[in-house]
């Protein structure tokens, strides 16, 4: 016979086990968030995100803020897009986008040639399996999963067609302001400094890594020398570079004469000044290019290239079918590493040629100071442009790792 004390039992067990539950679920939560390895990293981890969150988002809200200075403190309005249409549309056009003319014959080639690819490049991924596929229907998958690609087929589809648009613009805006009576902007200064200085750094830390690694006498002494630059500080390296192109006060003013050049002016040129710059910039982060690619260079295998030697392959075809698809994968990071970095150049025009010609050697970053400086601690206009340059960069770098590095590597 069963007790009144059984069967009250099961009634009172029930919230015995969803109290168990809550404990248990507790307990699982505590552990995974402060076990004893995390709890020494979430200092590290809330140090970097209140050092790199934060300000993002401080930034992004003064960008649609108008900050003024009064007694006792400070006054925010919020105004919008205004700075972002001061920028784009309103006064401070020119110094962004720059001046427009009327396209050469050549701007008008380049243009058209570089829509023409934009065009083939997107067709190319309509006809493309990868997109193919998302618009099919797949047996076996749940309506969740359906949905979920056919929102990620459109998002991509999307995305690429702003990158059509986008990509053109940028070419288009060089094209109208590098031609005849055009003036650059800030936009185009830098995209000049970038693809510039990115490319003659690349060819030229290859070229030394690839003299250091064949059997030279002195090549260890020359690894070092080749290191120097990085030791000295780019506001230095400035500095060195504005005395060597004073022609005529500067150290080498007699070499200058020397050679028929003593009335010749960097700074005079919009061209050969922003040439000036892209030297100086090279001079500085080549070093980090060839001590990157020497190791990689060290690190491809010397079986495949003593058997090319025995089978009477020449040099140029050992470095096109053995050494550059080794190399391939160090050579397209490094290069996205510098790509993103040389958007942030300001030392070197600042220093150098403090923005002139004019405006001609006026990158973003160091237009955003100027304007920062001038506004009497307005910091709307200068975030306004630092998300305007965070989204070119953006976008650079993922039409970089969506176009050229898959395409290199497939063909690889």
């Amino acid at each position: 016979m069963i007790s009144q004390a059984e069967l009250s039992q099961p009634q009172s067990a029930a919230p015995l086990d969803q109290n168990n539950r809550l404990v248990r679920w507790l307990r699982v939560v505590i552990q995974w968030l402060f076990p004893a390895k995390r709890v020494l990293l979430w200092p590290a981890i809330l140090i970097v995100l209140f050092l790199s969150i934060f300000p993002l988002v401080a930034s992004l809200g003064l960008s649609f803020t108008r900050l003024k200075l009064v007694r006792g403190g400070y006054e925010l309005t919020f105004i919008g897009l205004q700075n972002y249409q001061q920028w784009l549309l309103g006064t401070a056009q020119r110094n962004l986008l720059g001046r427009f003319s009327q396209p050469s014959l050549l701007g008008w080639i380049l243009g058209i040639t570089f829509t023409g690819f934009m065009l083939y490049w997107f067709y190319n991924y309509l006809q493309s399996p990868r997109f193919i596929l998302k618009s099919l229907p797949i047996s076996g998958e749940t309506p969740l999963q359906t949905l979920w690609r056919i929102i990620a087929g459109v998002l991509g589809l999307l995305l690429r067609i702003v990158a059509v648009i986008f990509a053109s613009a940028l070419v288009w805006l060089m094209v109208v302001t590098l031609s005849n009576d055009g003036l650059p902007g800030g936009l185009v200064v830098t995209l000049i400094f970038v693809l510039g200085g990115v490319t003659v750094q690349y060819l030229i830390g290859l070229g030394l890594a690839l003299l250091v690694t064949q059997n030279l006498p002195g090549k260890r002494f020359f690894r070092v020398i080749f290191l120097l630059p990085m030791m000295i500080t780019p506001v230095g390296i400035a500095f060195l570079f504005r005395m060597v192109t004073d022609t005529f006060q500067g150290p080498f003013a007699p070499v200058w004469k020397a050679v028929g050049l003593g009335d010749f002016a960097w700074i005079n040129s919009p061209d050969l000044s922003r040439i000036a710059v892209i030297i100086a910039d090279t001079w500085q982060w080549t070093p980090l290019m060839f001590i990157i690619l020497l190791a990689a260079l060290e690190g491809t295998s010397r079986e495949q290239i003593e058997a090319a030697l025995v089978d009477g392959a020449s040099r140029l075809q050992m470095f096109q079918f053995i050494m550059l698809p080794q190399i391939a994968p160090v050579s397209l990071t490094v290069i996205l590493i510098r790509l993103i970095e040389a958007f942030k150049i300001i030392d070197m025009p600042n220093v150098m040629t403090g923005g002139a010609p004019g405006t001609a050697t006026e990158s973003m970053t160091l237009q955003l100071y100027k304007i920062w400086k001038a506004s009497n601690f307005n910091f709307g206009p200068s975030a306004a442009l630092a998300y305007i340059l965070l989204i070119v960069v953006t976008f650079v770098s993922i039409m970089y790792v969506n176009t050229i590095r898959q395409r290199v590597m497939e063909r690889l």
